[in-house]
């Protein structure tokens, strides 16, 4: 397989994953150090694999208690040997907000590090556009 071909296997499994609420599936394929700029706070981020975890549940709450859509619908992927990024648009919120708003769309950046063979994440960036 390709290097693109990797990295974008491995989101679409990390997208299945928040979306089953496998939090051992989200955190596969990360590194231990890695930092993640979230929507909520903490706004320095969260930094290393266990405050990443950690992170998880309040996220996998709100999925449970609003019936959350966590939904793939744009992937870019740019790979070379050793790092690489990707890109996403996905659907993310209750299905009532997207009655409201059917074009609502969480962003989602990751950086990627080839470790001896092996994709890991070692940083994420998701947002939502500030409302107009």
């Amino acid at each position: 397989m390709s290097a693109e071909a990797d990295v974008r296997a491995l989101v679409t499994r990390w997208v299945d994953a928040v979306q089953a609420k496998d939090l051992d599936g989200v955190v596969a394929q990360h590194s231990d150090d890695i930092v993640m700029f979230d929507v909520p706070p903490p706004h320095q981020g969260v930094r290393g694999i266990v405050e990443y975890r950690d992170s998880w549940a309040p996220f996998f709450d709100w999925q449970r208690n609003t019936d959350g859509i966590f939904e793939l619908v744009e992937l870019n992927v740019e790979a070379g040997a050793d790092v690489a990024f990707a890109y996403a648009l996905l659907r993310c919120g209750p299905p009532a907000d997207f009655e409201t708003d059917p074009d609502s769309r969480l962003r989602i950046t990751m950086g990627l590090r080839n470790i001896d063979g092996q994709w890991v994440v070692v940083h994420e960036h998701h947002s939502f556009p500030m409302p107009d």
